[in-house]
């Protein structure tokens, strides 16, 4: 028997969730790869560096498969419900976590002492990266799009993502006007695919930037009709958009 729409979403509201890691909803959200690889890209820059920075750390979940780290690596995390989960994973690797919640957008390092500056799916500062890194060092940056599962606010009748214009042309001319030069880039919009409604509600709990105020009462009236439409179509599917960007400091 069909698994109904209260108990789909009842079981997604309870859900615990901690960190930044969203394999758990595998393989009831099934995002496609880009055909470029973060990881791989992050471990050829942190080859033979000396000193990296993790912006938007999370719970460390990536930053923690990505060894040998450099001797000094500093992460930083700017959801409060994270920073201690950060710590616990890699503080025993040598990793310092900086709690940014009051200023996140400050790098909490000197001028030029970095030789790299990871960054995926968090806000930054072009200024800032370009202020921390040392000539010759590199940032490595994966992002979500400002057209992420439009698809999904679309059905769902919410307004479009705040950030709706960032894309990777914008991004490359701010990193360029801040002296740094764009050595690699890529921009593509991976299929993606819900196959019940409470993935999308655990989704929309775990990442509030997508629709903005979300509740179960102002949007009960959607989620029932996306709710009919997954189980009569066996899914839904909506498109990603990401982006990366590999620069030097000039």
């Amino acid at each position: 028997m069909d698994t109904s729409y209260d108990e789909l979403v009842a079981a997604a509201m309870a859900h615990p969730f901690e960190g930044w890691d969203f394999s758990e909803l595998n393989p009831r959200m099934r995002e496609e790869s880009t055909s470029w690889s973060y990881a791989r890209l992050a471990r050829s820059a942190l080859a033979g560096a000396g000193a990296a920075l993790d912006l938007g750390t999370g719970g460390g979940e990536l930053l923690s498969m990505l060894g040998p780290l450099p001797p000094r690596t500093i992460a930083t995390e700017g959801w409060a419900p994270n920073v201690d989960v950060a710590r616990r994973r890699l503080e025993p690797l040598g990793v310092e976590v900086v709690d940014v919640t009051a200023a996140p957008s400050e790098l909490p390092v000197p001028d030029a002492s970095m030789d790299v500056v990871l960054n995926k799916h968090e806000e930054f500062d072009p200024a800032e990266v370009a202020r921390v890194l040392r000539p010759g060092g590199t940032f490595v940056t994966q992002q979500v799009g400002g057209r992420d599962l439009e698809g999904l606010n679309e059905a769902l009748g919410a307004p479009p993502l705040e950030y709706a214009e960032h894309d990777l042309a914008g991004s490359v001319r701010d990193v360029e006007r801040c002296g740094l030069r764009v050595t690699a880039s890529g921009e593509e919009f991976p299929p993606t695919r819900f196959t019940d409604i409470g993935a999308v509600v655990l989704f929309l709990r775990i990442a509030p930037w997508q629709v903005g105020e979300f509740t179960l009462d102002a949007y009960d009236a959607p989620l029932r009709a996306l709710h009919d439409r997954i189980r009569a179509d066996d899914g839904f599917d909506v498109w990603a958009h990401r982006f990366h960007l590999v620069a030097e400091r000039t």
